[in-house]
């Protein structure tokens, strides 16, 4: 028999209203040996998904280890969107084993975890591989990630892509969030973080607004 096509989005598509994210270690001693992708591209990034969060309310985990006695504040871009919002400094390389981390995740009552940080092959592959194992859907930002070598970022993806894991980019992200340019209420929003940290799309953005007043949708 033929498929009849509905105009209904995929089920694995996210939502604003269905997921948690899980910011770890953006760090200054994490980035200073993270070398699988350029700094200043990783700092846009994590701002850019931190600001689509923000924007869209999205429940966040903003967390670091050894703040104060090791690896240094987290990046002013991705707290910056997030005032007076409460840093969880834990120990243990996996956040998935805190006892904090994981009460403020069942706190969100999401089913689906989106993550990125520093570094990929451990920090990221730990609470991901035990959010899986846990029945918990899991997202990874990859461009919004970073490790000692590309092979080690990599290896990473690729071991989380097998066990279950969705990758996706930092912009993939936001226009996920955002997926219908119908959406009048968050329409400003979306085109105003990707003409500031959209790389050449968000140019595009400001070349067409300025020089034709132009309008998606």
């Amino acid at each position: 028999m033929p498929l009849t096509a509905t105009a209904a989005p995929a089920a694995r598509l996210l939502t604003p209203h269905d997921h948690a994210l899980v910011m770890i270690d953006f760090q200054s001693q994490m980035a200073f040996a993270t070398h699988s992708i350029d700094p200043v591209l990783l700092r846009t990034n994590a701002a850019l998904v931190a600001r689509a969060a923000a924007g869209f309310g999205v429940p966040t985990l903003l967390t670091t280890v050894a703040e104060r006695s090791f690896s240094g504040p987290m990046f002013d871009e991705v707290t910056a969107p997030f005032p007076n919002h409460r840093l969880l400094d834990r120990t243990t390389m996996n956040a998935w084993e805190d006892a904090g981390a994981v009460a403020e995740i069942n706190a969100a009552g999401r089913t689906r975890v989106v993550f990125c940080g520093l570094w990929t092959s451990v920090c990221i592959v730990g609470p991901v591989l035990s959010a899986l194992e846990q029945g918990f859907a899991a997202y990874v930002i990859t461009d919004a990630c970073g490790d000692v070598s590309t092979e080690a970022h990599e290896r990473a993806v690729q071991r989380m892509i097998q066990a279950g894991a969705q990758p996706l980019t930092a912009l993939q992200y936001l226009l996920e969030l955002q997926r219908d340019w119908g959406r009048a209420e968050t329409y400003a929003l979306t085109t105003g973080i990707a003409a500031q940290y959209g790389g050449a799309y968000g140019l595009g953005i400001i070349y067409a607004k300025t020089m034709f007043d132009a309008h998606e949708g």
